[in-house]
């Protein structure tokens, strides 16, 4: 199932083409291929190891639970690694570590930069040196307070149609709601008020995919992050992606169309590099998200595991478990599911003088 680098690239431009129309594709795939160039000659991902095995074992952390006086929370994160839990915990997934304006770190005002709070990118490179990491990719929406929205807000051409403005209709009513938030929020803008989306709350402001320069900001961000040592990459919210007024505008054939394209750069960039959706939707819809087992995420998390783990702790009765572990397919030799067991954010932060 391995295909040539101009296999891939004729398949981008299928995609494209699907996506955005004849008009536009050539422009866009040049644009892609500018940035591939880029990167391709400055990430090295040749590793020898196996995608991945069942010794691998994943730290989800905050930036900060490890705390350490003169250091830098990342810095005393793998410090505290190094020390106690080298040759335990083969990777780490650090929770947004980006400026944030709310939701724990899932609003995130400046994708290209590291929270001064928690340290910089030498401190996420030099951990990516002990450990495989995971970054979140939350792309899906972004910060209010961002330089992209406020941009937006001010009639910066740069930041034309990057958001999304509907007027309310009674074809939105369709629309699938995690949270029961608004659905659009008005703002105030340089062409007088807007009611603009904003699928998780009003300071989340959904990026406009519609726009290809959008798009190609997003695929330069996740280049960037593999850069930076990124071995894994979670798409956020992944599912809401694309937006079409009339549909439930979750998992829409152009959504998956996106993550294949992120998959065929990827896989000429850095194809060691592994992609993972976080879909929290019934087992059918999310394990759509593997594609055809070898064209678009590698990795989805596997959601039903914690509470019936929990059940069986709790009743002494690992049947359900068991039955729903003997229910599981294997969708190809590229796929499997990320078991895990705490769902929940928010740990606990610890002082190094307290371990």
């Amino acid at each position: 199932m391995k295909s040539s680098i101009e296999e891939k690239k004729k398949k981008i431009l299928d995609k494209l083409v699907f996506l955005y129309g004849e008009e536009k594709n050539n422009k866009i795939f040049e644009s892609m291929m500018k940035l591939i160039e880029r990167y391709q000659n400055n990430i090295c991902n040749s590793s020898g190891k196996e995608w991945v095995d069942e010794k691998g074992i994943f730290l989800i952390t905050y930036g900060d639970s490890i705390r350490q006086e003169g250091n830098s929370g990342i810095k005393a994160l793998h410090e505290f690694l190094n020390k106690y839990l080298k040759g335990i915990i083969t990777n780490v997934h650090i929770l947004p570590f980006y400026p944030y304006s709310s939701d724990d770190g899932f609003s995130v005002i400046d994708y290209f930069r590291v929270n001064p709070e928690l340290g910089n990118w030498n401190d996420i490179e030099n951990m990516s040196k002990d450990f495989d990491l995971m970054f979140d990719a939350v792309i899906n929406h972004i910060s209010a307070k961002s330089e992209w929205f406020q941009g937006y807000l001010k009639g910066e051409e740069e930041y034309e149609n990057f958001f999304i403005e509907t007027e309310p209709c009674p074809e939105l009513s369709k629309v699938t709601r995690p949270r029961a938030l608004p659905l659009l929020t008005k703002f105030e803008t340089s062409k007088g008020e807007k009611y603009i989306w904003t699928t998780f709350s009003e300071d989340q402001i959904d990026l406009n995919f519609k726009n290809e320069k959008v798009l190609l900001k997003i695929i330069e961000l996740i280049l960037f992050y593999v850069s930076k040592g990124a071995k894994t990459i979670r798409l956020d919210a992944i599912g809401y992606l694309w937006k079409e007024v009339g549909t439930s505008c979750i998992h829409l054939k152009q959504t998956h169309k996106v993550i294949q394209l992120f998959r065929d750069i990827l896989d000429i960039v850095a194809p060691e590099t592994i992609l993972i959706t976080e879909t929290n939707v019934p087992h059918k819809d999310n394990i759509s998200y593997f594609g055809d087992g070898y064209n678009e995420a590698q990795m989805v998390y596997q959601f039903p595991l914690p509470p019936l783990v929990l059940n069986a702790y709790q009743t002494g009765n690992a049947s359900y478990l068991l039955k729903w572990a003997d229910s599981l397919e294997q969708i190809s030799s590229r796929t499997t599911f990320f078991n895990f067991h705490a769902p929940g954010l928010n740990p606990p932060t610890f002082s190094r003088a307290a371990l």
